[in-house]
């Protein structure tokens, strides 16, 4: 008898938040590998904002996913089967395997996972993916130094937790922004910011100022909307922005334009602002140092991280969904099947 797999599909664009029905979860059999494939079995799926985009059909800097098509996603897999040279029966790898329990690959962007570095999950964690954005976008853009003040959004989530921790490395000040007190307590107690500030407080903005009396040099955007427009006064002149992600933005099925918008190339121009989108690719050739620098920091406990796991295949919709509202508490994952490591 053939064995069983699961693949999560795409089954309508949303408009606005997605919805359950936007997906429809498939029983597959497990496909055979051909001459020069591999056989994966997804341990971890890692689920990130960025996935939004992919569910709609405008144009991006990535294909969409396609209707009926297997969502999109970043995993941690073991190789069940191999008749590629290059991989063997066992191996664990990263692989962009998307929502499902088995695939098949060629080989060609996999990559073998270390496990002296850590445990598998932090492949699409602190070690992979919101890792190495976390450490490109804010070393190579917004390039923080001694005594300045770095601000990032949503810092109890992956990437920006792993910022502000970075910041301090670096000898910046780090003042992040979170939903709620927990979050907002763990990012100050646990991860050691200098500041958090709960984004859902009315006063917002005055809470901001307060904890960041100089002014802010270095502002890691990941939600922009309410947000921003706290920040934007407070930018100091040359400040550097790394666009990474405008999660408070993804659900909108109007463009409107902020109040702040008028005056935001006049100050581009008269506080000498540096603002520049970026995704992890472009910074490829990276890796190696991300991979050196942030696995010594996990080691030495400087940088800490949290994850948030849901179990099974079939929880990955709701765990999205809630990804988007900020229902999660640090990075989050989905364990898919069993990880024996």
């Amino acid at each position: 008898m053939s064995q069983s797999a699961k693949r999560v599909v795409l089954v309508s664009r949303p408009v606005g938040e997605p919805k359950p029905s936007d997906f429809r979860i498939e029983d597959a059999t497990v496909p055979t590998p051909g001459q020069g494939e591999v056989l994966l079995r997804t341990i971890w799926l890692s689920l990130d904002p960025y996935m939004r985009g992919r569910m709609s059909e405008g144009p991006s800097y990535a294909a969409p996913v396609p209707i009926g098509g297997v969502m999109e996603g970043g995993t941690a897999c073991e190789v069940m089967d191999s008749k590629n040279p290059g991989f063997a029966k066992g191996d664990i790898v990263l692989a962009r395997a998307g929502w499902q329990t088995h695939a098949v690959s060629d080989g060609k962007g996999l990559t073998k996972i270390d496990p002296k570095l850590g445990p598998v999950s932090t492949a699409v964690g602190v070690l992979g993916m919101p890792g190495m954005t976390a450490y490109t976008g804010l070393l190579d853009i917004g390039k923080p130094q001694p005594g300045e003040t770095v601000v990032v959004a949503a810092a109890s989530g992956a990437v920006g937790s792993a910022v502000g921790q970075i910041a301090q490395i670096k000898g910046a000040r780090a003042v992040g922004i979170a939903g709620g007190k927990d979050k907002c307590d763990y990012v100050k107690r646990e991860l050691g910011f200098d500041e958090c500030v709960d984004h859902r407080d009315p006063n917002l903005a005055s809470r901001l100022k307060e904890a960041c009396p100089k002014g802010i040099d270095v502002y890691f955007e990941n939600v922009g909307g309410a947000v921003f427009e706290a920040v934007y006064p407070l930018l100091n002149a040359f400040a550097r922005i790394p666009v990474c992600g405008l999660i408070a933005q993804y659900n909108e099925t109007e463009a409107s334009v902020p109040k702040w918008a008028s005056s935001l190339m006049r100050n581009v121009l008269t506080k000498r602002l540096t603002i520049r989108g970026f995704i992890v690719s472009d910074f490829a050739s990276r890796h190696a140092d991300f991979l050196r620098d942030m696995s010594q920091w996990v080691r030495e406990g400087k940088v800490k991280h949290r994850e948030f796991v849901t179990e099974g295949l079939d929880s990955a919709p709701a765990a999205f969904i809630g990804l988007l509202k900020g229902a999660n508490f640090g990075k989050q994952l989905v364990r898919v099947g069993p990880d024996k490591a």
